[in-house]
């Protein structure tokens, strides 16, 4: 399948327009932090010294996993389509964070196994009713995987903003995501398993040892796309063809926890540009969360102590965009102000 090419943000001269317009606002030089470090990427994102968040998005996935028949989620398959219902009737942590900050969800069944029939809001890119057990054969079909992220791709496309979050529904989408963190990363599988849902020690050990037979089975896969159809998840999939379109587009990417993170390894393998257009909303509490993000060398904005997924930690990050982008559009400089600069 055709993989869009992301070109990188990289722009020596509107870099350092950008860093002047930053340091002459009326502040001490690097005040800001991380805002003045997103003032600067989104800048760079958009080819401009003047950005602009517009029409912010985010697009929950929602795909099941044959992997539950192994027993590593406290929970049934069954709240996968149960929670898409929830989305719907606007009931979830995400409707509430995102209606709050003005921004507008997308609800995609990815491969949940579940009729919904039609449904206003839902957006129907149905795979397949779940992947495979990838312990015993591959998650996925190749024909699958690809068709999985054209739909990604394609989806990115229909958004009219300039942002867009990406979030995740699925039981038993924390295996897929540690498998895959543990082929694309080389972190030993102890050090990407975690209790997701909220799994009991035991069953994260159980959960462990699954995964393990599973990468050691398939020990050979070594490609990203061919890792994505083993051990990923629709959901997964989507996940990363929405990225490389909207990256391709040149929009803001807000990544958010451990599943979104794991889609975005395979994403960075295919595109390794593509970071440039990532914003890490927060740092996870599930365990890998952390050695995933150091394993891509970027800090994340928030640390909440969330593992909700869902986009949660998209939706809670759009503020600090808003404020990014109009501290460098409407923030005074010190020549404006009539303010003393520091001397030289």
């Amino acid at each position: 399948m055709h993989i869009p090419h992301i070109q990188t943000t990289a722009d020596s001269a509107l870099s350092a327009a950008l860093d002047a317009a930053i340091n002459n606002k009326t502040k001490p030089l690097g005040s800001l932090g991380m805002l003045e470090q997103l003032a600067k990427q989104i800048g760079l994102i958009q080819r401009t010294a003047a950005p602009r968040i517009e029409n912010p998005a985010i697009l929950v996935f929602a795909g099941d996993h044959g992997i539950v028949a192994e027993n590593v989620s406290p929970y049934p398959q069954s709240v996968t389509w149960q929670m898409v219902e929830n989305f719907l009737a606007e009931g979830a942590a995400i409707n509430v964070f995102a209606r709050q900050n003005g921004c507008a969800l997308h609800v995609i069944d990815a491969g949940v196994n579940h009729d919904f029939g039609f449904r206003e809001g839902l957006i129907d890119r149905k795979v397949a009713n779940g992947t495979r057990n990838f312990r015993i054969e591959p998650a996925m079909t190749a024909d699958q995987c690809s068709m999985a992220l054209r739909h990604g791709q394609a989806l990115a496309a229909t958004l009219q903003g300039n942002v867009v979050g990406f979030g995740e529904m699925g039981i038993g989408n924390t295996s897929a995501a540690a498998a895959l963190m543990h082929k694309l990363t080389g972190v030993p599988v102890a050090g990407c398993v975690g209790a997701g849902a909220g799994l009991s020690q035991q069953g994260v050990e159980h959960k462990r040892r699954i995964i393990e037979q599973a990468v050691a089975r398939y020990a050979v896969v070594n490609d990203p796309m061919d890792i994505l159809a083993t051990f990923g998840g629709f959901e997964i999939a989507m996940m990363a063809g929405a990225m490389l379109g909207a990256a391709e587009r040149r929009m803001v990417l807000l990544i958010d926890g451990f599943i979104v993170t794991s889609a975005l390894l395979v994403a960075a393998r295919l595109q390794p540009a593509i970071l440039d257009y990532c914003v890490f909303s927060h740092c996870s509490d599930e365990r890998g969360h952390r050695h995933m993000l150091e394993h891509l060398g970027v800090r994340p904005l928030l640390q909440l102590g969330l593992r909700l997924g869902e986009g949660s930690g998209c939706a809670l990050a759009i503020p600090l965009l808003h404020s990014a982008v109009n501290f460098l559009r409407e923030m005074a400089t010190f020549e404006s102000a009539q303010v003393s600069s520091a001397d030289k």
